[in-house]
């Protein structure tokens, strides 16, 4: 079993009718922070409480850190996001300690 080194979890109440705006300016800014930061991707999710969390993963915290240095990995796209944005809740820093969820089901 291998676990990511370093995951995040946010949380995001959104602004009212924003949530399709705010799902692909997110989902640029994961993939420019998976393709270009060291970022292992992220998942999102719609809670029943109205708030959305997503849950990031890193290969530990300095990379991570390192990721936010400079310039956003997609500038555009991350003031989108901030714009769809009502409230953002403290981010939570997590070490896994066991990881089972499957990417691909073997066939």
């Amino acid at each position: 079993m291998t676990t990511p080194g370093f995951c995040v979890l946010y949380r995001f109440k959104i602004k009212p009718d924003r949530e399709n705006d705010f799902i692909e300016s997110w989902s640029a800014v994961t993939v420019a922070l998976r393709d270009t930061r060291g970022a292992l991707g992220s998942r999102l999710h719609k809670g029943p409480d109205g708030l959305w969390y997503a849950y990031a993963q890193w290969p530990s915290a300095e990379v991570r850190r390192a990721a936010f240095e400079g310039d956003p990995a997609d500038a555009e796209a991350s003031a989108r996001m901030r714009d769809t944005i009502e409230e953002s809740m403290p981010e939570i820093a997590l070490d896994p300690v066991a990881d089972y969820l499957i990417l691909d089901r073997p066939e």
